[in-house]
């Protein structure tokens, strides 16, 4: 959960965002230290000298205080399909939106500068609760990008295959990314071929999709 500078927030909209990420951080450091389970909200608003109130103004359960904010990037995919450019596939948009995520080292394609990221990430994996949300908001993004191209192919049965396809890409490259920094291997390096695995990825359902849902 990143700072993200003002924003073009006003005074107490920064405050508010400011609040959100320092009880954010703290729940994911006492959720690291001490197991999710044995976390309660209360303790967290304690260590985060806020009441408990507070942390539920922000957070309405206890797993939106570890994985709410990841939750903003369930819908990218459908997202980057539906403001792709003319001419471009559904296969170009989401080639696109990987490529330029691994520029940015951005978590949600397993790449951070942050320490803690693929701890939280083998936490939510260890954490059956955690893990249930997690497998569903794969399914609402796969969803929710066949949605968008049902609306405008007409085809819901092609537009699921191919969602699902695409989905499917971007998770897998996603979990190559956390394994290979679980392995050992520096990020950096990671990140400096990472393009080009993507483009691999991709080119194993150019051929399927490439001319699917192309843009008039």
């Amino acid at each position: 959960m990143a700072d993200g500078g003002h924003d073009g927030l006003g005074l107490r909209e920064r405050k508010k965002k400011q609040t959100a990420i320092k009880v954010w951080r703290t729940a994911a450091d006492l959720f690291l230290e001490h197991g999710y389970d044995e976390v309660s909200v209360a303790q967290i608003a304690e260590a985060a000298d806020v009441s408990k109130m507070t942390v539920f103004n922000y957070f309405k359960t206890k797993e939106d205080l570890l994985m709410g904010p990841m939750e903003e990037h369930v819908e990218d995919l459908a997202r980057a399909i539906a403001e792709r450019a003319p001419g471009a596939s559904a296969t170009d948009a989401a080639r696109a939106m990987v490529l330029r995520k691994i520029a940015d080292r951005d978590p949600s394609i397993g790449l951070s500068e942050e320490g803690n990221e693929l701890a939280l990430i083998q936490l939510i994996q260890r954490t059956p609760a955690l893990a249930r949300r997690a497998l569903l908001w794969s399914v609402r993004g796969e969803r929710a990008a066949a949605q968008v191209l049902t609306e405008e192919t007409g085809d819901s049965l092609l537009s699921a295959v191919a969602a699902a396809q695409l989905s499917g890409v971007v998770g897998a490259l996603m979990s190559d990314n956390h394994r290979r920094i679980l392995a050992d291997e520096s990020p950096d390096a990671v990140a400096a071929d990472a393009p080009e695995r993507a483009q691999q990825a991709f080119a194993l359902v150019e051929k399927g999709l490439g001319g699917f849902a192309v843009r008039a």
